[in-house]
């Protein structure tokens, strides 16, 4: 199994909205991949972040059958339309794999 763990931070305001309407939006955009991508066996997101180092505002974890399942789920046409919009509110994004 793979896990897919992100972390951002975002803009203070971007897309009209400010940083915690748009935590939301991705924490309800990417939640809402569950189920819809094939070798997506768990996601979970949260922005009710207690700390980080450095600092970030929501954090995904993902969990992925194998290597070629997380490509899946990269290039998967529902995954790159919650990408577009996180582009657009996010300032960093750190990101690591790992097998369990």
């Amino acid at each position: 199994m793979i896990r897919h763990l992100v972390m951002w931070t975002l803009k203070e305001t971007a897309e009209g909205a400010p940083a915690v309407e748009n935590a939301k939006k991705m924490k309800t955009m990417l939640e809402g991949l569950a189920g819809k991508i094939p070798g997506l066996t768990h996601i979970e997101v949260s922005h009710d972040i207690v700390g980080a180092d450095p600092e970030c505002h929501i954090a995904l974890c993902s969990e992925h059958g194998t290597e070629e399942d997380l490509q899946v789920y990269q290039k998967h046409p529902l995954h790159l339309a919650c990408v577009d919009f996180v582009k657009k509110v996010v300032s960093a994004r750190r990101g690591l794999d790992y097998r369990v």
